[in-house]
């Protein structure tokens, strides 16, 4: 029995949902049904319907209860077969393919809009023709009962269909995700259809039904009270001395209606209308008039839910009881043309306001799905555009929210990037450093065995120059070729000391700008270092150094001051090279803030870089000085300011008039 419940487990709550929904379905129609349809009081549920119908009224909804809950049963576990089938599926997607995973998903997504048509549309038509069967007509009446019949179950299949929608929704999120198109797409406008139009056309049908059974209550009591009238002034104002001259003066009672008619019931039971003509009268009008019209004022009732009645007076004709009465129509046959034409516009005109109005949304929504398929697809943040706002409701705060998710991801994204050249800057400069390191080490040794070398023969040159006191040598010639010698060993051991500086500087220089040192230094500290370091170098050369402060003097930076200082002063001795010897020049420093980032620009006004140099620079080693520069200085400064403070350096150059390099730093 647990095996079983657990296998059905998904039926049988839609089934649970289903049976609460036509218990209180079944309440509301039991009260419903007498009332919209206006069936006779007395009539139902009592010995009056056992007798004409062999059952009573309880029984009746009983049993259409019954089929109802019949068609449920099967319609449900015809359409949902498919959970029992994947039930290990839905248990353990991992297991299966994403094929069979995407079949049970289209599955979840479409049996709930073929439950909720064929459970509204099955019932109402099999009760209609059941009830067309049995009243033996098809019209007016049993339009009425299929209205109010597909009425209610609209109501209550949506509300299960609702409730159907949540429990397939739980088993959806449970599924794995799969970015495939084996999905079948639906639409807003088909959600927004299935779940709004059966509600206007409810309401609309309700409304008309209730008004309808309004309308026909007060026209049938207008009706009965005129011919009720009639027939008391027809009955004191005549003597009849036979049925033939009742039947004779029947002529003069005034008909309201073309369809309405007299008739006259013999103390026989026969009908006979005013020309003397047999009729038949249904079973139940008959019945009703000998059992109960006489406790309501000779009205009488056709069938349940016929807007067709009688209003009779008993007469008595020589000892014998005549019954003549008015058989009338309440409405006529034409009601149902207008009533139905007026059903099909309203429904129209819904129709068009549900489609414009779905559209609206579906604009709004693919406003905001355009923007993040765009934002999923577009590598480029700058391409990506906030979205207008199109309207002030909930869509707008999306759309708003939309375009601040999309602000913080490209500022996410920018942040990476900047994290990544930082990152790869600083991997950058510790390789640079270990190979300027090993190139260093691996070029002093040969210098210094060429600087031993030089000292050696510098000692062979000073006992080949002794040996010159030999008379048997030549002196003069011996002095020129040790002169000669000392010569070339003298430039052999300044080159070798020159080279194993260099070697040294530039060591030092790739270990310091490797090393980080953070801490946090003020604007002010920054610059009196920059002046303590450079003043030789900018007094020797006569150019004027000139800070212009356009920030507080206390602003915080926060990183390796060394390395910045070595940075800067790095640019003020290209800026002073950059001169060629040329006196009583100047250097701007100019400090200032911009965008929550420190600018420190470092200006000259020489003869600027060429185009071909100014594009290739921080890009790779490059410099105008020829064999006097290696183009290092300016390579290692710009992975200085990314790796160590995540900043960057601009350069700004024109012919003839100078060179500003801008060192960014991010406050």
């Amino acid at each position: 029995m647990k095996k079983i419940l657990e296998k059905y487990k998904i039926q049988l709550k839609l089934l649970l949902a289903l049976t609460l929904g036509l218990i209180v379905l079944t309440t509301i129609y039991y009260f419903f049904i007498p009332m919209i349809l206006n069936y006779p009081k007395g009539t139902y549920g009592t010995n009056f319907q056992v007798e004409l119908e062999n059952t009573n009224y309880f029984s009746q909804v009983f049993l259409i209860a019954m089929a109802i809950f019949a068609i449920f049963v099967i319609v449900t576990f015809y359409k949902t077969r498919f959970l029992i089938k994947y039930s290990d599926l839905i248990k353990n997607p991992y297991n299966y393919s994403i094929k069979e995973i995407n079949y049970v998903k289209n599955k979840l997504f479409t049996v709930p809009y073929s439950l909720l048509i064929l459970n509204i549309m099955i019932p109402s038509i099999a009760l209609t023709f059941i009830h067309a069967y049995t009243i033996k007509q098809f019209g007016i009446t049993t339009l009425k009962l299929f209205m109010l019949v597909i009425t209610l179950m609209t109501l209550y299949v949506t509300s299960v269909f609702i409730y159907t929608c949540n429990v397939f929704k739980k088993i959806l999120i449970t599924l794995p995700y799969d970015n495939t198109k084996d999905l079948r797409q639906s639409t807003l406008k088909k959600r927004i259809f299935y779940n709004i139009l059966p509600l206007i056309t409810v309401s609309i049908l309700f409304t008309s039904l209730l008004g309808y059974s309004i309308v026909s209550i007060e026209t049938g009591n207008s009706l009965f009270e005129t011919y009720h009238s009639s027939l008391y002034y027809f009955n004191e104002f005549n003597e009849f001395d036979s049925f033939s001259d009742l039947l004779e003066k029947t002529a003069s009672i005034t008909l309201l209606n073309q369809n309405d008619f007299v008739f006259i019931k013999t103390p026989d039971n026969e009908y006979i209308n005013n020309k003397g003509e047999k009729i038949e009268l249904s079973t139940f009008f008959n019945k009703y008039l000998n059992e109960l019209s006489s406790t309501n004022k000779g009205r009488v009732y056709e069938y349940y839910g016929i807007d067709c009645q009688g209003a009779t007076i008993e007469i008595d004709v020589n000892g014998s009881t005549y019954t003549v009465g008015i058989y009338f129509t309440i409405l006529s046959a034409n009601i149902l043309f207008y009533f139905s034409i007026s059903f099909i516009v309203l429904v129209l005109i819904n129709i068009i306001i549900l489609t414009l109005f779905s559209k609206s949304l579906s604009n709004d929504i693919n406003i905001i799905s355009s923007g993040f398929i765009n934002m999923s697809k577009n590598r480029d943040t700058s391409l990506m555009e906030p979205l207008p706002l199109s309207s002030n409701d909930e869509f707008g705060s999306l759309i708003i929210a939309f375009n601040k998710i999309q602000e913080l991801t490209k500022n996410n994204i920018k942040q990476i990037q900047d994290n990544q050249d930082t990152l790869m800057e600083q991997e950058r400069l510790a390789s640079l450093g270990q190979l300027i390191g090993g190139i260093a080490h691996n070029l002093k040794t040969p210098i210094m065995s060429i600087s031993g070398a030089a000292e050696g023969l510098s000692d062979l040159v000073k006992e080949y120059d002794s040996s010159i006191d030999d008379p048997e040598v030549n002196s003069n010639d011996h002095h020129d070729i040790a002169k000669d010698m000392n010569t070339w060993i003298s430039k052999i051991k300044t080159h070798t000391e020159y080279m194993s500086d260099i070697i040294t500087a530039v060591k030092g220089q790739a270990v310091a700008l490797s090393n980080e040192e953070d801490i946090s230094f003020t604007v002010s500290e920054l610059l009196k270092r920059v002046n303590i370091l450079m003043r030789h170098e900018l007094k020797s050369a006569i150019v004027y150094l000139n800070i212009s402060m356009k920030t507080d003097e206390n602003t915080l930076i926060h990183g390796d001051v060394n390395s910045l200082v070595q940075v800067i002063n790095n640019m003020i001795s290209n800026s002073i090279q950059a001169y060629n010897g040329k006196t009583d020049q100047n250097i701007d420093i100019i400090v200032q803030k911009q965008d929550n980032n420190l600018l420190i620009s470092i200006k000259d006004y020489a003869s600027g870089l060429p185009d071909k140099v100014k594009n290739k620079l921080f890009k790779e080693m490059i410099t105008t000085k020829g064999k006097n520069g290696t183009g290092l200085g300016l390579y290692m400064s710009y992975s200085t300011i990314k790796a160590h403070f995540n900043g960057n350096i601009t350069v700004e150059s024109e012919k003839e008039k100078g060179t500003t390099f801008t060192i960014i730093l991010p406050l």
